[in-house]
């Protein structure tokens, strides 16, 4: 079979329409942007502003996040495009089988593994972390061997170091929200609603209330001189401080996943999509600002909760409290958004036969894929359970990057191939903005390092074994075309 051989478009659109493998449309515009704010807005937020603006971009941060936006921007009018001419669960990765061919459609939906499925353990750890410190704070201690996997060595609230047995907060975090993905997706997206109201209020209260206390002597020089090194301060700074803050933004292409459960996909995806990112980067330039304003710069370094170390510049004593409540809120929705996507994309992949068919099994009452969602409710939680946090955090953004650069390669060659086709959002100035999409994208790839490009390999190395030793003969597309060739052999 041809490696490269393209999934009609007309045939991804029949699948979808009709017969076991239906989902329940039931999401509005208003959802679809709570989803995108509910996955764009975490703990990352919080922590890797001052991280990256202590050892890359200072007070220019600001800036930082507006590259990092503007990469995102091209993208997510890509993925607009895509999501509304094929508006089918699977986002990136049915977006390339119909434009690049199976082996591409694979390696993206391979790609997404890694965005989705790890980043979600990943996020369920740092939940577990920032909830035994909150109870702790309302008097309530968990069993030391309950809140760490064998591996990670944790610092409880009172100094000691433990070595747990399994990290229970994490699992039940993600079992939780596994069993409400289950259940439906508009219930999940009405808790979401919730968590979303909750985190982005905090936000917004942490902006105003830091205002008044900014002190303009902290955001002087605002591009620290680079100090002979690339990535340290200067406009290299910055250009490395949005790879490292990029991690903050991963989420908004989850909205597209969603699109087969959107009731107006052609009209509400744009508004999902570009509507989400708009909201995340305003709030997150703002926060930039006043954070850096209220505490200098360089003492972010080596601090481990740099948001705690701004407000203790403020008389408001009990915003860190507010922040602690926030973070929380937006790492489960984090991780109900993740969760989502990777049950989706397994869900489209199945259908194709690149995977066993047990992930595109619908619940018959609740229409959700329910069967994926359980496997990978047991999946992640061995992950929460007994690994400790590593690099992942880099890992998920350098494979984003990868994945926002097939897309906006994916809109040029579409344009090409079906030039007719009804496109009710059509990305502006193609191919400019594709290109430029690509080229920012990889510009901050490239400012991850050469150690996360070596994972990223190593990742896709194990995706290629499995490729070729599975999927390729199970492909649906390849066994209807080989039925077809013996058609056409036999008259």
């Amino acid at each position: 079979m041809n490696l490269f051989a393209v999934k009609p478009l007309s045939r991804i659109i029949a699948e979808s329409e009709g017969g076991e493998h239906t989902l329940k449309r039931s999401l509005g515009p208003a959802n679809l942007v709570a989803l995108g704010i509910g996955a764009i807005i975490g703990a990352g937020l919080f922590s890797l502003t001052g991280i990256a603006a202590a050892e890359n971009a200072g007070p220019a941060i600001v800036l930082s996040f507006g590259l990092a936006a503007l990469g995102c921007a091209f993208a997510g009018m890509c993925y607009s495009e895509f999501a509304t001419m094929i508006p089918i669960a699977g986002s990136a990765y049915t977006y390339a089988y119909a434009t690049m061919g199976e082996f591409l459609a694979w390696i993206i939906g391979w790609d997404l593994v890694l965005e989705y499925a790890v980043g979600a353990a990943t996020v369920s750890i740092s939940w577990s972390r920032y909830m035994v410190t909150f109870l702790h704070s309302l008097g309530i201690d968990l069993p030391p061997q309950l809140i760490a996997s064998p591996w990670q060595p944790v610092q409880l609230p009172d100094g000691s170091t433990v070595h747990g047995i399994l990290n229970l907060p994490a699992v039940f975090i993600v079992v939780l929200i596994s069993m409400l993905l289950m259940v439906g997706i508009k219930e999940s997206a009405n808790v979401n609603a919730v968590v979303v109201a909750i985190k982005v209020t905090v936000v917004i209260v942490f902006i105003a209330a830091g205002w008044a206390y900014i002190k303009p002597e902290n955001h002087t020089p605002f591009i620290p001189p680079n100090t002979g090194t690339f990535g340290e301060f200067g406009w290299s700074g910055i250009l490395a401080g949005a790879g490292t803050i990029f991690f903050a933004y991963i989420g908004f292409d989850a909205v597209s996943t969603a699109a087969q459960e959107a009731r107006r996909p052609q009209k509400d995806m744009p508004v999902g999509i570009i509507g989400s990112l708009a909201i995340c980067t305003v709030l997150y330039m703002l926060f930039a600002y006043v954070m850096t304003g209220l505490v200098r710069y360089t003492d972010f370094a080596g601090h481990a909760a740099p948001a705690a170390l701004a407000i203790a510049a403020t008389p408001f004593p009990w915003l860190r409290m507010a922040v602690s409540m926030a973070i929380l809120a937006g790492l489960t929705s984090v991780i109900l958004v993740m969760l989502l996507g990777q049950s989706r994309v397994f869900f489209s992949m199945s259908r194709d036969g690149l995977l066993p068919r047990v992930f595109s099994e619908i619940h018959p009452k609740f229409r959700t894929p329910w069967r994926s969602n359980l496997l990978f409710m047991g999946f992640v939680s061995v992950f929460s359970a007994f690994f400790p946090i590593s690099v992942v955090g880099h890992m998920t953004s350098i494979g984003t990057l990868f994945a926002f650069m097939i897309v906006c390669g994916g809109i040029m060659i579409m344009r090409r191939t079906n030039p007719n086709l009804p496109r009710p959002f059509r990305t502006p100035l193609v191919p400019l903005v594709p290109v430029l999409g690509i080229l920012v994208c990889g510009a901050m790839m490239f400012g991850l390092g050469w150690e996360n490009w070596m994972r990223l390999l190593v990742w896709l190395i194990i995706g290629f074994v499995i490729y070729f030793s599975y999927s390729r003969t199970h492909s649906r597309l390849a066994r209807d075309r080989a039925l077809e060739a013996d058609r056409g052999a036999t008259v």
